[in-house]
């Protein structure tokens, strides 16, 4: 099965610098396949016949603390649930000078609907909403600071989260759809 990992806070502001190279390397120490990176931010696509997503994050946080001595957090995330958030991403949305649109992925402590009501975000400002797995948000540039958006880093909910721009969730989500058909083709031969 094709999973990403995303990882929460590393190469931000010179903080917890992970480089890419060694990080692909520490997953296949830790038995993942296909692994390939995605910017620098943290995003891993691998496959792997582990089906748990608890016990692949638990095993990819334990490979990174040993290797790099980072107590780094890590969701991860089947291609069936990336393609059901994709699903309910609007199309038009975009990250450009226009618009600031995002995918703030849960953990599973806060995944549910009940986030929406936890959010600082001021009512008919943007767009917000839930699917499984993710909160979808999106505003005009000119409005993101004016959205209550911004309150949300640095609170306590914002610790059970990692956020990636639109742009870079649908990359991955390639990504994510090249290594299926690797696989796929490995399974054929």
């Amino acid at each position: 099965m094709i999973y990403v990992a995303l990882l929460r806070g590393i190469n931000v502001g010179g903080n917890n610098k992970i480089n890419m190279k060694k990080l692909k390397e520490t997953f296949e120490k830790a038995g993942m396949s296909h692994v390939t990176t995605y910017i620098n931010s943290g995003n891993i696509i691998f496959s792997s016949e582990v089906q748990s997503n608890e016990e692949l994050s638990l095993q990819l946080e334990q490979a990174i603390l040993e290797d790099f001595s980072l107590p780094i957090r890590v969701i991860v995330r089947n291609i069936t649930e990336i393609q059901n958030i994709m699903k309910a991403l609007p199309k038009e949305w975009s990250n450009d000078t226009q618009m600031k649109s995002d995918v703030l992925f849960l953990w599973d402590e806060i995944n549910d609907i009940s986030v929406l009501e936890k959010l600082p975000l001021k009512r008919g400002i943007g767009n917000v909403m839930y699917t499984p797995g993710a909160i979808l948000f999106s505003v005009s540039k000119e409005n993101v600071t004016k959205s209550g958006m911004t309150k949300l880093v640095g609170s306590s909910l914002y610790k059970h989260m990692t956020v990636r721009n639109v742009n870079t969730t649908r990359q991955i989500y390639k990504l994510m759809q090249m290594a299926e058909q690797e696989e796929l083709r490995d399974t054929d031969s």
